[in-house]
């Protein structure tokens, strides 16, 4: 399989996350802004939820940019990432719809956390793939990002005991650590003439 229709798949994928995403976001029943105070708590975990789709998105495009070739363990691995990732509109709905309480903000927390696992996977089955002068293995580097994400989101799960607001903390802050655009794919690219 080419690079471009494993790319053309997983956005596919990504597309139809973000479409049942938005289709869970209910019309308010009123026409002031009162109407729209109890269906806050659902746009802000859509809100979170879409970003975080958004950086996954970013980041695979990135990461399949250093690929030389497609494998069948990527394949599994990149599968591997949008089931965990196919799990957050039943999250971000279910987060939501209670008002951030503790289980559903557990359980939020846990997909990201096995989502963050997975994408570490599918980065070390690319690396494999393509030896280890990879373009991505340069990049990558100590990857402190990818090494402190699960950690947040672990602390995050924990807060959820102690206060769910504490457990939304960690993870809008690992969404805001991988917001400011990462760079190190694209400057390992222009390095390598092969890209």
């Amino acid at each position: 399989m080419g690079k471009g229709r494993f790319e053309a798949f997983s956005d596919g994928v990504l597309a139809i996350i973000i479409t049942i995403m938005v289709l869970e976001l209910k019309v308010p029943h009123g026409e002031s802004l009162d109407a729209i105070k109890p269906l806050l708590p659902v746009f802000l975990s859509y809100v979170l939820s879409f970003v975080y789709v958004g950086i996954y998105w970013n980041n695979h495009h990135h990461l399949m940019h250093t690929a030389t070739r497609v494998t069948g363990p990527m394949l599994w691995a990149n599968l591997h990432l949008l089931f965990w990732l196919s799990l957050f509109p039943f999250t971000t709905g279910w987060m939501g719809e209670n008002g951030f309480a503790t289980v559903p903000t557990m359980v939020y927390g846990i997909v990201l956390f096995m989502a963050a696992i997975a994408f570490y996977i599918l980065q070390s089955t690319i690396m494999a793939a393509n030896g280890p002068d990879s373009v991505l293995r340069r990049a990558v580097g100590r990857d402190w990002k990818g090494k402190l994400s699960p950690v947040m989101y672990l602390l995050g799960i924990g807060a959820t005991f102690l206060a769910p607001w504490l457990a939304q903390a960690f993870y809008v802050l690992v969404a805001i650590i991988w917001l400011i655009p990462d760079t190190r794919i694209e400057r390992a690219l222009a390095k390598d003439p092969a890209h």
